[in-house]
C-alpha cells in the first residue's frame, strides 16, 4: 500500500482471489473511511448518505457516477427522497479489494468540497 491518502489513489485492475482483502487488512483500512460499515456478510462497504431533498440526492448520484466511471469501479446504488445508499464490492475478487476503500474515500472527498 502507498503512503498517499486513499482519496488520492486510483483503482487498479484487480481480478482473482489474490486481490481480495483478508480480515486484518479490512480491519486496518476501515478506520480510514469513517462512517462506512461492513455489510452483514462482510463482502462490501456500505454507507447511507442523507440530503435535504431529491435534487441534492440526484446531484450526489451523478457526481459518484462520474467518479466511478473514471475509476472503472462502480457501486450498487439505492436512492430515495433525501438519501442514497452506496455499496462497494469487487465482484471479480468475490469480496472487498483496495479499490472499494479507495472509492469510499473518494466519495467522502466529494462531500468535503
Amino acid at each position: 500500500m502507498t503512503a498517499l491518502p486513499l482519496s488520492a489513489q486510483h483503482c487498479q485492475p484487480r481480478k482473482g482471489k489474490e486481490h481480495a482483502l483478508d480480515e486484518a487488512a479490512i480491519a486496518a483500512l476501515l478506520p480510514l473511511v469513517p462512517g462506512w460499515k461492513l455489510a452483514a456478510q462482510g463482502d462490501a462497504l456500505v454507507k447511507d448518505f442523507r440530503f435535504e431533498n431529491f435534487h441534492h440526492t440526484l446531484a450526489f448520484i451523478n457526481a459518484v457516477g462520474f467518479m466511478a466511471n473514471h475509476e472503472d469501479h462502480h457501486p450498487d446504488i439505492e436512492a430515495g427522497y433525501g438519501h442514497c445508499k452506496l455499496r462497494w464490492s469487487t465482484h471479480d475478487v468475490g469480496g472487498l479489494s483496495l479499490n472499494d476503500f479507495i472509492c469510499a474515500a473518494r466519495v467522502d472527498a466529494l462531500l468535503e468540497h
